[in-house]
């Protein structure tokens, strides 16, 4: 049986290095709590109070806990590359999918699906120094209104 050589092994732990510290150094990362005071929510919608990105592997796990448009709570995970492809989302009331995609180095757009149709459009973006964030989302509520709401978030 033949080893491993050393080559191999150590391009193998910088590969691992290198996707860690891409991910510990995107802005995303962290849990982000709502600033209501900052934010637009459009009537008839729910509210993401508590949104946490976190590394798992190659992929990050995004844990969005909120209340629905009759102020229950409401908790939804996701998890993916952003990458621009679908992936499933579990507890989401209004999409079964989201795809998120990199536009720079601190904004993300994402696509939310219902049945591979796409019913909500999200613009993440992180201010420079990182406390912060802005997330504009467009989409069609349960009852077929057409909205637009921006939320603010701080860092933990």
């Amino acid at each position: 049986m033949r080893r491993p050589s050393t080559f191999v092994i150590l391009a193998a732990l910088l590969g691992a290095a290198v996707v860690c510290l891409a991910q510990a150094a995107d802005p995303n990362m962290g849990t982000w709590k709502l600033n209501e005071a900052k934010s637009k929510i459009s009537p008839g919608t729910g509210k993401n109070t508590t949104v946490i990105y976190a590394a798992t592997g190659d992929k990050v796990k995004i844990t969005v806990d909120g209340v629905d448009p009759d102020g229950k709570p409401v908790h939804s995970e996701w998890t993916g590359m952003f990458d621009g492809k679908d992936y499933p989302v579990t507890g989401d009331l209004v999409s079964d999918a989201r795809s998120y995609k990199r536009v720079n180095d601190h904004t993300l757009a994402m696509t939310g699906k219902k049945d591979g149709k796409a019913v909500l459009t999200v613009n993440i973006v992180v201010a420079p120094d990182g406390k912060t964030r802005t997330v504009t989302a467009k989409g069609t509520d349960a009852k077929g209104n057409k909205y637009t709401s921006v939320s603010v978030y701080d860092k933990q």
